[in-house]
C-alpha cells in the first residue's frame, strides 16, 4: 500500500479548526507532513462542508504558490532549513457600500424588534449603528453581524436568525447561520476574521475593552456598560491568534468569556437583563392591554427613564 508523504490528518478530539474560508467551527483538518519535517500554515486544509464552502488548499497548492520554498518538483524529500516564513493569501473584503446599505429595515430585524422591547426603539437604533448591525432578507428577516477590523475594511459578514419575542437564536429545526460571503458566493474568498466591534477602537484609542463571545451580548452590553468598548470573538476559540490581538496591545482589557457551560453560568447578556428596564416594564403593559400602543401612538408620547 502505498503511504503518500503529504495526507490529511486523521481525526482525533480537538484536532478539526474553523475553517478559514466559511469561518465554521471544527469542520477544517489540516495537511501534515508523514515524516514530520514540514508544518504548514493553518489554511494548507480542506472544508468538510464540500458542497456549500468547497475550500480545499493543498499541499501542492501551497508550493506553487511558494515556489522560492523549494523546487518541489525535483526533490524527493524537503527539509525544514530550506523553508522560508510564508505568508498567507492576501485578506478579501467586501464593498462597504453594501454593508451601509444593510443598515437599515429594521422593522423586519427580529433581534431589533426584541431589543426595541428590552431598550427602548432609539436606544437600539442607536447600538445597531454604531456597531454597525445589518438586516438580510435571509430566512425572512436576520441579523448581520458585520466584521469590520480597525482600518474600516468589511471581512465578512455572519447572518443569524433570531426569535422576536425571546431573543434568543433559532436553533431549531436546524442553526440559522451563514455568512454574506457565502451568500454573495465571492470566488477565492480568503477570510480573515477580527473581532466584531473592532472599528470602534480607532474611534477610542484609550478606552479599556472587555470581551465576550456572542455579538448579541456586546450589543447588550454596551448599552449597560458603556465606559468599555465591547468586543466579540464569535465563539469560544475565535479571534485568539497572535497577530489579531495584537491591536489591543497597551490597552486594558477585561474577558468575560462563557466556559461553555451554559447550563452552569449566566450569559452576560442573560445576566443584564435579570433587571426589568422602564421599556421591558412598558412592553409587558402593551402586551397586556393593546389599547395602551394606541394612546402612545396618538398622543406621541414618549418613555422616559428617570433613572
Amino acid at each position: 500500500m502505498t503511504e503518500y508523504r503529504f495526507s490529511l490528518q486523521k481525526y482525533k478530539r480537538g484536532t478539526k479548526l474553523s475553517c478559514p474560508n466559511c469561518g465554521k467551527k471544527q469542520c477544517f483538518v489540516k495537511y501534515i507532513d508523514n515524516q514530520g519535517e514540514i508544518t504548514f500554515p493553518d489554511y494548507v486544509g480542506r472544508c468538510d462542508h464540500e458542497q456549500s464552502c468547497k475550500y480545499l488548499y493543498t499541499p501542492s497548492d501551497y508550493f506553487k504558490d511558494n515556489p522560492m520554498l523549494i523546487d518541489y518538483g525535483k526533490h524527493s524529500s524537503i527539509k525544514a532549513s530550506n523553508l522560508k516564513p510564508c505568508l498567507p493569501p492576501p485578506t478579501s473584503f467586501i464593498d462597504n457600500e453594501l454593508m451601509e446599505r444593510s443598515l437599515t429595515n429594521y422593522a423586519m430585524n427580529p433581534l431589533y424588534i426584541y431589543l426595541s422591547g428590552v431598550l427602548g426603539k432609539d436606544e437600539t437604533f442607536r447600538i445597531f449603528q454604531l456597531y454597525h448591525v445589518g438586516t438580510s432578507k435571509k430566512w425572512g428577516g436576520s441579523t448581520v453581524y458585520w466584521q469590520i477590523d480597525w482600518q474600516g475594511n468589511v471581512r465578512t459578514g455572519k447572518i443569524m436568525l433570531y426569535d422576536r419575542t425571546t431573543g434568543h437564536r433559532i436553533k431549531e429545526p436546524r442553526s440559522y447561520v451563514s455568512w454574506v460571503h457565502i451568500e454573495l458566493n465571492l470566488q477565492e474568498y480568503h477570510l480573515k476574521q477580527c473581532f466584531f466591534g473592532e472599528h470602534l477602537l480607532s474611534k477610542n484609542p484609550t478606552k479599556s475593552v472587555a470581551i465576550v463571545e456572542s455579538e448579541k451580548s456586546a450589543l447588550i452590553a454596551a448599552h449597560y456598560m458603556p465606559d468599555f468598548i465591547w468586543l466579540a470573538t464569535g465563539g469560544m476559540h475565535g479571534c485568539f491568534k497572535a497577530d489579531v490581538i495584537s491591536i489591543l496591545k497597551g490597552r486594558s482589557i477585561m474577558l468575560c468569556p462563557d466556559l461553555g457551560a451554559k447550563e452552569v453560568w449566566l450569559d452576560i447578556a442573560d445576566f443584564l437583563l435579570m433587571v426589568e428596564t422602564p421599556a421591558m416594564i412598558l412592553q409587558k403593559m402593551i402586551k397586556r392591554n393593546p389599547n395602551l400602543q394606541t394612546l402612545i401612538d396618538c398622543l406621541h408620547l414618549e418613555l422616559v427613564d428617570s433613572s
